[in-house]
């Protein structure tokens, strides 16, 4: 095994070795402690007491995330997709893990030349938090899901949107004349609609007239379904996308076990699979256990679902 292609197993975070779980555990720990300098840094009594020690930490971090998106850059080319030096590497930079790696560093190398706003900088830093998609399987299944529902997510947002404007155009009609510091105008009364339509209910601008109070029941009671729509949707598509996830590790697995044994590179394989569909390991194991009995169970001429042998079935 090349160099190249170890470093890629040690990076890639559904290898099973030991090393490649060291370095997640790593990047994960520091993603996380990059959060919690950001928060304690925004805090001025933190900030003046270890001004030094949260530069240094920012160095530190500048530095290991610069390795590994260079690092990463360097071995993409050991997957089929990127294989091509030049060309593969390029495709792999334009992917969204790789360029959030890219931003996780690359602005604040300018950060001094620009002369931007502290504040700016230091919620740029929380960019970093997306790096957690790579190393949580539950992120990317839930933004698959979003990419493949955002027709009617976006039909779901468009319609509520037309309600909030209608809305506010109702209460500007019937509360206008009354209470003209919060309704005096459409736009004015969009917070108003926006939050009752969302169920947030602020309470810090309310209806009081009557046919106001009654066109706010209405207004409540029309949003309760329009928030849960695009839930409803995310969610059904959520558990649709993980049974589907689920088949085709079945698939993989029977596949597997044509031979009927797993070689070392086929429970790679299958470990890196489980992992990118975010299954339980415990889910896992019984997978695999009962394509076994199956199995054995096949060779022994017996039904797998009721235990009958098979010729007894037949004559039955």
């Amino acid at each position: 095994m090349s160099f190249r292609r170890q470093v890629f197993k040690w990076l890639d975070h559904r290898d099973p070795a030991l090393v490649s779980r060291i370095v997640e555990v790593s990047i994960l720990g520091l993603i996380f402690l990059n959060a919690v300098a950001v928060m304690l840094e925004s805090v001025p009594a933190y900030h003046w007491a270890w001004q030094q020690e949260f530069a240094w930490f920012e160095k530190l971090s500048i530095a290991v995330f610069a390795l590994e998106y260079g690092l990463r850059l360097w071995v993409c080319v050991e997957e089929a997709h990127y294989h091509h030096p030049l060309w593969g590497r390029l495709r792999y930079a334009l992917t969204p893990m790789a360029l959030i790696d890219l931003l996780a560093f690359l602005p604040f190398y300018f950060a001094e030349e620009i002369g931007g706003d502290a504040r700016i900088v230091r919620v740029l830093r929380l960019v970093r938090l997306l790096k957690l998609g790579r190393h949580f399987a539950a992120l990317e299944l839930l933004a698959s899901v979003t990419r493949r529902e955002f027709p009617p997510l976006l039909a779901a947002t468009l319609v509520l949107v037309v309600l909030i404007i209608l809305a506010a155009s109702g209460m500007y009609l019937v509360e206008g004349k009354v209470q003209p510091e919060a309704f005096g105008s459409i736009p004015q009364a969009i917070w108003w609609a926006a939050v009752t339509l969302t169920t947030v209910g602020y309470g810090d601008v309310v209806p009081v007239t009557f046919w106001g109070k009654a066109f706010g029941i209405f207004i409540t009671i029309a949003g309760l379904g329009m928030v849960a729509l695009p839930a409803a949707i995310l969610t059904s598509r959520y558990t649709s996308e993980l049974q589907e996830r689920r088949e085709r590790y079945r698939l993989r697995l029977q596949e597997a076990l044509l031979d009927g044994q797993l070689s070392e590179e086929e429970r790679h394989a299958l470990h890196r699979l489980s992992r990118e569909y975010g299954l339980d390991p415990e889910e896992v194991r019984i997978e695999l256990e009962n394509e076994r009995l199956k199995r054995r169970l096949r060779r022994q001429k017996t039904c797998p679902h009721c235990g009958r042998l098979l010729n007894e079935r037949e004559g039955g």
